[in-house]
């Protein structure tokens, strides 16, 4: 059997013990039922992971006493998703995805066309639902590090969380100008790892958005001239990110 990887919210340290609390309880006792002695791997989402043996199970919690450290490598990109609230559950699926993909931060966020309850998103109990998703696709995909998942803000307030630093590309349908290709192949920015990308409602962006966005900095990009659905087009553009610069770039 595969060895169990759990989540920690406590950070982890060398040498030290460590509690599990009563989601993680349920989990190891009640579904995979194992016992004390059992060995596993435990995350805290910073970066640590570690072999760890339970050293009992006791009102609702798992104590754990932390072995070696698993080496990991360094992520060697930084990738920001700024993605505006679609309709129904979509947003789930693109924060598994994303996640799954390495994106570090996730920025929910209401665009003009955005057409989703929005009242309903901004709850403080829907962002605390999606970082668990992150939480669960780090868990799974073997991630050392949790997506950061924001609550909902204003298209502004989204714009104005972008880094000095960071490649800032604002993707839209009627962009005839550049692609990503283009964009990411562009010599002067070899060096960039740092990556802010923003993605549209089903609508897509309005002018004015673009404009706006341009002004702060970002540049207008397309896809090609297939459109891609909401929940898709975030997930492809963080994999050809991913492929020429990140994860998938290299073995």
């Amino acid at each position: 059997m595969t060895t169990p990887r759990i989540y920690s919210s406590i950070a982890l340290e060398k040498g030290k013990q460590c509690e599990l609390k009563q989601d993680n309880y349920k989990y190891l006792k009640q579904v995979l039922r194992l016992e004390t002695g059992d060995r596993i791997t435990v995350f805290d989402g910073w970066g640590h992971e570690f072999e760890a043996v339970i050293k009992n199970f006791s009102a609702g919690r798992v104590a754990l006493e932390l072995g070696k450290e698993v080496e990991i490598s360094a992520r060697d990109i930084k990738i920001t998703l700024g993605q505006a609230i679609p309709k129904a559950n979509k947003m789930d699926v693109i924060v598994r995805g994303a996640a799954e993909l390495g994106a570090d931060v996730i920025i929910p966020f209401t665009a003009a066309r955005s057409v989703s309850r929005i009242t309903n998103e901004k709850n403080p109990q829907k962002t605390a639902r999606w970082q668990k998703i992150a939480c669960e696709s780090a868990r799974c995909c073997r991630s050392t590090r949790i997506a950061d998942v924001f609550p909902v803000v204003s298209f502004e307030e989204m714009l104005a969380r972008a880094g000095g630093s960071a490649l800032k590309m604002i993707f839209w349908e009627e962009e005839n100008q550049k692609s990503i290709r283009e964009v990411l192949s562009d010599q002067t920015r070899a060096a960039t790892k740092d990556f802010f990308i923003v993605v549209g409602p089903e609508g897509g962006f309005s002018r004015e958005e673009i404009a706006r966005a341009t002004a702060a900095g970002f540049i207008s990009v397309s896809l090609g001239k297939q459109i891609l659905k909401v929940e898709t087009a975030a997930l492809a553009i963080i994999s050809i990110i991913q492929y020429e610069k990140g994860i998938f770039s290299k073995i």
